[in-house]
């Protein structure tokens, strides 16, 4: 990746050039923040994946089993999983299944609801959780080397006020 910097800010000349274009020369800062968070989100999943040991887990995947291996002994909802990780019970219900199949998650009645199923790790799951533990401190430890807290405070925040901005567009358009 070519980047050049300008008042003392990184950006990336082929996506400013592209973007100029596609706005017809108009003013291009969002559209070039868009295009690095998505870089830097492909970034942090390429430093993510590197701690799955090969297995070949999505991240939603990793995501659904991390999620549960705090969720405690009475596991989760289909539900309650689609609506802490912002997707659809479809979704959660696909990686539940690919989960299972991996051997790293069962289903077990909810004993407060019959018509409901409990997704839980199992000690297979939690395992795998412990080993993906020290390579992803690893990678996380290198892909922000460098930043202060602070700045990692503050990119916190700004992907998090993204993630509501989108969130609130959502329910204004429907979708």
């Amino acid at each position: 990746m070519e980047l050049d910097e300008t008042d003392g800010l990184l950006f990336d000349p082929r996506a400013r050039a592209a973007m100029k274009e596609f706005t017809g020369g108009a003013d291009t800062l969002a559209f070039e923040a868009g295009a690095a968070v998505r870089t830097a989100f492909q970034a942090v999943e390429r430093m993510r994946s590197h701690g799955s040991e090969g297995r070949g887990l999505s991240s939603g995947a990793m995501d659904l089993l991390l999620r549960l291996s705090s969720a405690g002994d009475d596991g989760a909802s289909i539900g309650e999983l689609a609506e802490a990780a912002g997707v659809s019970s479809r979704n959660v219900t696909g990686l539940v299944d690919t989960l299972e199949r991996e051997g790293l998650v069962r289903r077990a009645p909810d004993p407060k609801d019959r018509r409901s199923v409990r997704a839980l790790i199992t000690p297979t799951g939690q395992g795998w959780i412990e080993a993906f533990r020290k390579p992803s401190q690893l990678a996380m430890a290198a892909i922000f080397q460098g930043f202060t807290d602070e700045e990692l405070g503050l990119l916190r925040h700004l992907c998090l006020r993204l993630a509501v901005n989108q969130e609130r567009l959502s329910e204004v358009i429907g979708r």
